[in-house]
């Protein structure tokens, strides 16, 4: 299941969480965001349970995207126990998203 991130939820449903959290940072203009959406789509069915996936709107929720530093997009931050453990930036392979989430 993929979740929607928002400023609102992002410290219940982030920084609260009981497993490990991949935030998806995109805009609906963002090609490379458009491209990576399917793999995301397919880790979020893959991991379901064990680690939460979803995507927070970077032009709909400003206070998290500024509060993280992000500058550009995708941009994939991995949390663990309310903690920021890892960042991607840019458009990678499934396999390098894979990796990290494994890792967690």
């Amino acid at each position: 299941m993929e979740y929607k991130f928002t400023d609102e939820n992002f410290k219940e449903e982030v920084l609260q969480s009981e497993v490990p959290v991949m935030v998806d940072f995109y805009a609906d203009w963002c090609n490379p965001c458009k491209m990576m959406a399917p793999l995301v789509k397919d880790l979020a069915e893959k991991f379901n349970g064990k680690v939460k996936i979803g995507k927070l709107n970077i032009e709909e929720n400003p206070n998290t995207t500024m509060q993280y530093g992000v500058m550009s997009i995708p941009t994939f931050l991995f949390f663990q126990k309310g903690e920021k453990v890892k960042a991607i930036t840019g458009a990678v392979s499934k396999g390098e998203l894979e990796s990290a989430l494994q890792k967690l």
